[in-house]
């Protein structure tokens, strides 16, 4: 594995190891944060150590969003495989902060320093994000980045909680494309 550590003006973004497991757990047990991306609150710290296990841990381009002043991990953020692409080249961007940290800009940092990082140095051809219509908040991340709106997938996406939703669709090509 091959996680190199990026850093912004305000911000750390690292791999994600066993002892972050308090820091995750805080976050991801809030009722907003979850179901804005399709999981479920944590109900416990276990639950939080084994979707860590499954996720985060010894995982390649999956980091923790650290704060540089207090060395707080409040999110995380990752370029995983997309599911919806069958391109080895594309990946797809997906984060999560503590609603604390919410309107500080700190998630389009986060995603502008990975989409840098994806298109320079792991020379990808394309990066994915998807939202639900009504996450507002991570739209305007999104815009922010550069992705341009591909349009909505209809019934997409079955939510931990059973309901079906939308994705909103957007990507951002590299300019090294030559077709």
């Amino acid at each position: 594995m091959n996680t190199k550590i990026i850093e912004t003006e305000r911000l750390i973004l690292r791999p994600i190891t066993e002892n972050d497991t308090e820091e995750i757990f805080e976050y991801s047990r809030n009722e907003n944060v979850g179901p804005n991306a399709g999981w479920k609150p944590h109900e416990n710290i276990q639950e939080t150590r084994e979707i860590m296990k499954a996720i985060f841990l010894d995982k390649e381009f999956i980091y923790g969003i650290v704060l540089k002043d207090t060395n707080k991990m409040f999110g995380s953020i990752g370029l995983t495989p997309d599911p919806k692409r069958q391109n080895d080249k594309a990946r797809m961007i997906g984060y999560a902060i503590g609603e604390n940290y919410w309107g500080k800009g700190y998630a389009t940092e986060a995603a502008q320093a990975l989409v840098r990082y994806g298109l320079e140095e792991l020379e990808l051809e394309l990066i994915s994000a998807y939202c639900y219509p009504f996450n507002e908040k991570s739209k305007r991340v999104i815009e922010k980045c550069g992705f341009h709106y591909e349009g909505k997938l209809s019934r997409v996406e079955k939510r931990y909680d059973g309901v079906v939703l939308d994705n909103e669709c957007y990507a951002i090509i590299s300019s090294s494309i030559h077709i």
